[in-house]
């Protein structure tokens, strides 16, 4: 499952890479985690940077079964389920990043969180799709779930999933209106392994409220249990 990402940049590094206006609200995030707004680009004209809830909004994250299921959807269930299927066709959104976390299992009961980049550092994107609907307040909410797959043989070494990762080419079909399923579909695949970089990260990624620079750096196999490094 993905959990973490970061979308560490500036706002005019966001409007460069994907040749928008660049999104005013935006501030350099390093622990993006579900239910929080998220910068995201639908296929939806014109074409600009939105703002969508990842998974839920955060007065409904405290049901962590609904927010399990919400957060990713597997790209082999698309096919499967009439709502994806729909989804897919008319609610395809991008979701701009420079990395992602996952947990590597060590013994029983260690998690270690590992960071995982292009390996020159630069801009991608996340396959998306999302979803429009109001509340019980009748306000109109947005939220978006992230694509998983099978994670190639270079994050497998962390953890079975990982998300999908687009760079440009891929970007313009996935927003591209009107795009054939199966198009759509053949992109929904994992990025080869020698474009991927890994490492280490501190494990105070795991608490949701530590946004720090910190958090993309390497640590040495002594500060992934929790010692404190220089950088905190």
């Amino acid at each position: 499952m993905v959990e973490r990402f970061s979308i560490g940049v500036t706002a005019k590094q966001l409007g460069d890479r994907f040749g928008l206006e660049e999104p005013s609200a935006h501030r350099a995030r390093y622990n993006v985690a579900p239910s929080q707004l998220v910068p995201v680009i639908t296929e939806e004209e014109p074409r600009g940077f939105s703002h969508f809830y990842w998974g839920q909004p955060p007065d409904w994250s405290k049901n962590k079964t609904l927010a399990e299921k919400i957060i990713n959807v597997r790209a082999e269930q698309i096919t499967e389920k009439p709502v994806l299927k729909k989804n897919l066709q008319l609610h395809r959104c991008i979701v701009p990043a420079d990395g992602f976390y996952a947990w590597k299992r060590v013994g029983k009961k260690t998690l270690i969180p590992w960071r995982f980049t292009l390996k020159d550092k630069s801009i991608f994107s996340l396959a998306g799709l999302w979803e429009e609907y109001d509340d019980e307040q009748g306000s109109n909410v947005h939220t978006f779930t992230i694509i998983s797959v099978s994670s190639n043989d270079f994050v497998s070494a962390v953890c079975e999933r990982m998300p999908v990762i687009f760079k440009e080419e891929q970007e313009r079909l996935w927003l591209t209106k009107n795009a054939e399923a199966d198009d759509l579909l053949k992109l929904l695949t994992p990025l080869t392994s020698k474009l991927m970089d890994g490492f280490a990260v501190s494990p105070q990624l795991n608490v949701i409220s530590f946004d720090r620079p910190s958090l993309v750096l390497p640590v040495p196999p002594a500060d992934q249990f929790g010692n404190l490094t220089l950088f905190d």
